[in-house]
């Protein structure tokens, strides 16, 4: 008895404090961000990629919000959140060993093809490690598939993920299937195609997508956090229920962003990216 009323103490001062730290934390993050969509859009973007602009795509001369993996991995995974809500919904089941190979080749692929442009960058600006061999030359076409590989993956652990952790009425059944999986690959190829184009009607959703992807992994995984903290596991049935976890989940997004934002931007004084040589 005394627990259940520690518990609902608990949870009255988190609906007090909780909104008063989001208000204070996007006040601080809206204060200081770049102005207009893309600014904002960039701010988001530099709390977690390296930002480059040979190793970016361009809206003209506008660099976009993330680098070519970057923009593939985090559009892709919110594209396929998307898609698994309203195919999958509520489904919890794991992709299983099966389908855990190709989603184990996305993410080995990502590694080797990041591995790789990282050793070209340092030969680039250090001079340093010349001696061993690329495995071949990276390129931004590179970058965008093996990041979108990598978003699809992403998506495919963190849904079902978040469906165990949340509802009280998930489904065991698996989210994704043989099926699913070719028509989400079939669907960011074709748009892969598109973003290789560097149409602006095509890179500047995109670019908006992309950051939105962002936001949406760190929303579901602090939101997460934030029920396992607050004991709250399976206990929701509708999105409704569900608005101070995510509010929760947001602010804690935002607030690692804004400490992110501030200690590279003190320490580069840019909002580009990470100054080369």
């Amino acid at each position: 008895m005394e627990k259940a009323s520690n518990q609902a103490r608990i949870e009255n001062l988190t609906r007090f404090f909780v909104p008063l730290a989001a208000v204070l934390v996007f006040t601080v993050w809206f204060s200081f961000a770049p102005p207009g969509l893309l600014g904002k859009a960039d701010a988001i973007g530099y709390a977690i990629c390296h930002r480059i602009s040979e190793r970016s795509f361009h809206i003209g001369d506008r660099q976009l919000p993330l680098c070519a993996r970057c923009t593939g991995e985090f559009y892709t995974a919110a594209i396929s959140l998307l898609f698994f809500a309203v195919v999958s919904p509520k489904k919890s089941g794991m992709p299983g060993w099966k389908l855990g190979a190709p989603l184990l080749l996305f993410f080995a692929a990502f590694g080797i093809d990041g591995t790789n442009s990282f050793l070209y960058l340092i030969k680039q600006t250090s001079g340093a490690l010349t001696s061993i061999p690329n495995l071949y030359m990276p390129n931004n076409t590179l970058r965008l598939f093996t990041g979108s590989g990598m978003g699809i993956a992403l998506a495919a652990i963190l849904y079902p993920a978040f469906n165990q952790s949340v509802w009280k009425d998930s489904k065991p059944d698996r989210a994704l299937d043989w099926k699913k999986l070719g028509i989400l690959v079939a669907i960011i190829f074709l748009l892969n195609l598109l973003v290789l184009t560097e149409n602006p009607i095509v890179l500047y959703p995109i670019a908006i997508l992309s950051v939105l992807g962002v936001l949406a992994l760190l929303i579901i995984v602090f939101s997460m956090v934030w029920i396992l903290i607050m004991r709250q596991e399976n206990e929701f049935t509708t999105l409704r229920q569900m608005w101070m976890p995510f509010l929760a989940g947001t602010t804690l997004a935002f607030l690692m962003i804004t400490v992110i934002d501030l200690f590279r931007f003190q320490l580069t004084g840019t909002w580009g990216g990470f100054p080369l040589g």
